[in-house]
C-alpha cells in the first residue's frame, strides 16, 4: 500500500512521515532534499535553475513511485509527484521564472509519467497558513530556505488549495496543521492516527 503526504514548504510532511512510519511500522520514503544538487542554486537564482530543479524532482519522484509499487511493502511517501506539476512548476512559470518552452516540455514529460504509475491509495494533505509555515521553516533552520518570500508561500498555498479542491485520484484526508502540534503533542498525533485508521479500513 502507498500512503502519500502532501503540503506546502514547512507544513510538516517529513515530521509526520517519520511519526506515522514509526507508529504503523511502514517504510518511510523521504523527499530528496539534502542530496539535491540544484536547491541552493535555485534559491539564489530561481530563473536560471527552475527548470533544472523541477526536472530533478520529477525524475526523483517518478523513480520513488515505481520503486514503492515494486517493493510490495506499505510505504509512506513525503510529498507526491503531483505537487511538482500542479503547484511548483506552474507557479514558477506564472512568476516568469520558467520559460513557456521549458514549462511545456516539463508538462509533457509529467503527463507521460503519470500514465505509467498508480496514484497513492491514501493522500494526506497538510493544510497550513503562511504564519504557521514561516514559523516551522524558521524552526528547522535550513540555510537555503532563509530567502523564501512570504508572497511565494502564499501563492503556493493558493495553488495547493485549488489542486486539493479538484483531487479525485484516490482517498484523501485533510489535516489542519494550524490546529495541531503533532510533532510535540502525542494527543494531537493520536487524533490524526484515528482519522487515518478510519480511512484505511475502507482500503482493505
Amino acid at each position: 500500500m502507498h500512503i502519500a503526504i502532501a503540503g506546502n514548504i514547512g507544513a510538516g510532511k517529513t515530521t509526520l512521515t517519520a511519526l506515522l512510519a514509526k507508529h504503523y511500522g511502514w517504510e518511510p520514503n523521504y523527499e530528496t532534499v539534502d542530496d539535491n544538487p540544484y536547491l541552493n542554486d535555485f534559491y539564489n537564482d530561481m530563473q536560471r535553475w527552475s527548470f533544472n530543479l523541477q526536472i530533478f524532482f520529477l525524475n526523483s519522484r517518478f523513480k520513488q513511485v515505481v520503486d514503492i509499487r515494486k517493493s510490495g511493502n506499505t510505504v509512506i511517501q513525503d510529498r507526491t509527484i503531483y505537487e511538482d506539476a500542479e503547484i511548483f512548476a506552474p507557479n514558477l512559470h506564472d512568476m516568469g521564472l520558467m520559460s513557456t518552452r521549458d514549462f511545456e516540455n516539463y508538462r509533457s514529460l509529467f503527463k507521460l509519467m503519470v500514465e505509467l504509475i498508480q496514484p497513492p491509495d491514501l493522500l494526506i494533505y497538510l493544510r497550513a497558513s503562511v504564519p504557521t509555515l514561516v514559523s516551522q521553516i524558521q524552526e528547522r533552520g535550513r540555510e537555503y530556505e532563509e530567502s523564501i518570500r512570504l508572497d511565494y508561500l502564499k501563492m503556493l498555498n493558493e495553488r495547493y488549495e485549488l489542486w486539493i479542491s479538484k483531487y479525485k485520484a484516490s482517498k484523501m484526508l485533510i489535516v489542519n496543521v494550524d490546529d495541531l502540534s503533532f510533532h510535540t503533542n502525542a494527543e494531537d498525533l493520536s487524533k490524526i492516527i484515528d482519522r487515518i485508521d478510519a480511512q484505511l479500513h475502507g482500503l482493505f
